[in-house]
């Protein structure tokens, strides 16, 4: 039978499927077109600039961070262009110690360098390079370069460095700069400035490397760079240039700061010296010190325990941070408070039977036997213990603390470092804020006799010691004690005044002030350091100290030969010269070395006399010879500013022991 087709039927149908067809066709040619439309129109700038992104990239340019120079233009951290190694960790194809080691073979890596990278790589996870060598030499450059195409992720980048000429000199004062640990690169996001630290890898870590930050980085620029498609430059298409830091004129005079240094030798302690009449800080001296150096690329392992282990702590900024008992140069201002509020006149005298008896204590005079009938003078001069016991116990200690607080005394000084200590200037609010229990809260009157001779609870630190002499040298002006004197501007070279201004004056009669001057000239002329300053060529005024590092048992002999070095007291002398017009003032502690006649006066006739006079130790054969003498001998150990704290504390009825 035959079958008929239905021709019709069967048209029918392949036309429908061909509309179909047709209208998903047209349905998808209109879905590309729209989005054609979508994309070349609406979103045209959206993809353009993504598109000039992919092409462009915009790199920061890290300014050059400003100098830092003494008072006469001396260089003390300065910038210098070198090549580093970098390694990219998110680049590298394989085991990282893998591609370290082939990159051995062309530049020296030494363990330490291995060190440090990973230190570093764990510190930044947040930056996409880490340098593993850093000051490549031109024949290390070049066989890298030759071999570059092995080493995804790995690249030569110059970058400036900081180096500190002087090495150790003025070490805490300077500070040092170090690359940027995660904690500190959380901090920076935070800033409002955040961006000018765009490509910035190191940042001021101590001194005024740290407390000038802002100033000495200066303004991050741009560069907008061709890129291929795999990351490599082709041409620079435009440049914002970054603007320098700016400059940093330190009040500092760095070869009275190297003599200074020199003199004290193996010693530890501080010494600072004001301009009186203008807060300048002329040498700010923290010994031992340390290579700051050390810190720029990175301190190996070694090194920092060195440094943090050592019993000496070089680590430490003494001037700032150490707290010491300002022992016998706490009488001038004992005796200024005392004619400024009444208590005595300079004539008025006591006499001395070499102790002083308070209640069933008795609280000995340094000299056997006492310094029979003393006046005011002769109190200072002769540093006696006993005028001072009498004076403290009629003063009241709340009446001491109101005085000497305007002089710096256990207040911050404001100067431009961070981390200042306050120490302790005692009084009954201080121990009742102090301590917890009512019993330890009470004051008691036997500790006011303590204090009266600068033991006790007083704790200074040796640039409130400095800065109370500069006060009293400059008749009551105080000016804020500072480093940075001025700060010049990185293009300009405007310069301007860090501290143009005093701070406050301390209301005090001249006639009152002009007794105590001519009293500390007298302890140079004819007191407790007259040998040290012997035919100075100028009149200085300075006052000797002597102070407990450990406190002794009641009624116990001092005797320095039976006692453990660090345990020893340590020398203190304060001082201005000249005496009618003061041009500098000095505080000095040196740890562990007793007299202040014997060890700390000499350190300060040095510096006055290379000040005053430009003459150099070197200057002098009598001085030399001393010099090559201190060298024959063991030198004294110190004790840490901690432990000075604690005797200071512990020293409440101590029996002083030595002339000072």
């Amino acid at each position: 039978m035959t079958e008929f087709k239905n021709t019709e039927r069967e048209l029918y149908f392949f036309r429908l499927r061909l509309s179909v067809l047709g209208v998903f066709v047209f349905i998808c040619f209109g879905l590309l077109f729209a989005r054609l439309l979508w994309l070349q129109g609406y979103k045209y700038k959206d993809y353009a600039a993504l598109a000039e992104d992919n092409r462009v990239s915009i790199v920061p340019v890290v300014p050059n961070r400003g100098l830092i120079v003494d008072r006469n233009g001396v260089v003390l951290a300065r910038n210098f262009s070198a090549y580093t190694l970098e390694i990219t960790p998110s680049k590298i194809k394989g085991e990282l110690d893998a591609a370290i080691d082939d990159l051995a073979i062309l530049v020296d890596i030494q363990p330490k360098d291995r060190k440090r990278f990973k230190k570093q790589l764990e510190e930044s996870k947040n930056f996409g390079s880490v340098p593993i060598r850093t000051r490549l030499t031109d024949e290390e450059v070049a066989r890298f370069t030759a071999q570059r195409y092995r080493f995804d992720g790995v690249d030569i980048q110059a970058r400036l460095f900081r180096q500190y000429p002087m090495g150790s000199v003025a070490a805490h004062v300077i500070g040092y700069i170090g690359r940027i640990n995660q904690k500190e690169a959380k901090t920076i996001a935070e800033m409002e400035d955040a961006v000018n630290y765009s490509g910035t890898d190191y940042i001021g870590k101590e001194g005024i490397e740290k407390s000038y930050e802002g100033q000495l980085h200066g303004t991050t620029g741009y560069e907008e760079v061709e890129v291929t498609a795999g990351g490599r430059a082709i041409r620079t298409l435009a440049r914002t240039p970054a603007v320098p830091g700016h400059n940093l004129i330190l009040s500092v005079d760095i070869e009275l700061q190297k003599i200074i240094e020199e003199a004290f030798g193996d010693r530890r302690g501080a010494l600072v010296a004001i301009e009186p009449a203008t807060g300048d800080i002329l040498a700010y001296v923290s010994m031992p010190a340390y290579d700051p150096n050390l810190f720029v690329d990175g301190i190996d392992q070694q090194s920092w325990d060195e440094l943090n282990n050592s019993l000496d702590r070089p680590l430490l900024n003494r001037p700032l941070s150490g707290s010491y008992p300002p022992g016998s140069t706490f009488k001038p201002f004992m005796a200024l408070a005392a004619l400024e509020l009444g208590k005595r006149t300079p004539s008025q005298a006591i006499s001395d039977p070499g102790h002083f008896w308070f209640g069933n204590h008795m609280f000995r005079d340094d000299k056997v036997g006492g310094h029979g009938s003393v006046d005011m003078y002769k109190s200072i001069v002769q540093s006696c213990n006993t005028y001072y016991y009498v004076l403290a116990n009629d003063l009241g200690i709340d009446a001491i603390h109101d005085f000497m607080k305007p002089f710096g005394f256990g207040q911050l000084t404001g100067i431009d470092l961070e981390h200042e200590k306050r120490g302790v200037l005692p009084s009954t609010a201080w121990k009742r804020a102090a301590y917890r229990t009512r019993e330890q809260q009470k004051w008691y009157a036997g500790e006011t006799i303590s204090v009266g001779i600068g033991q006790g609870y007083n704790a200074f630190t040796p640039l409130q010691m400095a800065h109370a002499v500069a006060n009293l040298a400059n008749n009551g002006v105080v000016m804020k004690p500072h480093l940075v004197k001025k700060v010049e501007h990185g293009v300009t070279r405007k310069q301007t005044l860090t501290v143009p201004t005093e701070s406050y004056r301390i209301n005090l009669k001249q006639e009152n002030i002009d007794v105590i001057k001519k009293a500390m000239v007298g302890v140079a002329r004819e007191g407790t350091s007259a040998r040290a300053f012997a035919n100075t060529g100028y009149v200085s005024a300075g006052k000797t100290g002597t102070a407990q590092a450990v406190a002794m048992k009641k009624n116990e002999k001092y005797d320095a030969k039976k006692v453990a070095e660090r345990h020893r007291d340590h020398s203190l002398y304060t001082a201005f010269a000249p005496a009618d017009n003061p041009r500098i003032a000095i505080g000095i502690i040196v740890e562990n070395a007793g007299f202040g006649s014997a060890t700390a006066a000499p350190i300060v006739r040095k510096a006055l006399d290379y000040y005053l006079l430009g003459k150099r130790p070197e200057d002098d054969p009598k001085m030399m010879a001393d010099k090559k003498d201190t060298l024959n001998k063991k030198p004294v150990v110190a004790l840490n500013a901690a432990a000075a704290a604690a005797g200071a504390l512990n020293a409440v009825s101590e029996i002083k022991r030595s002339p000072n």
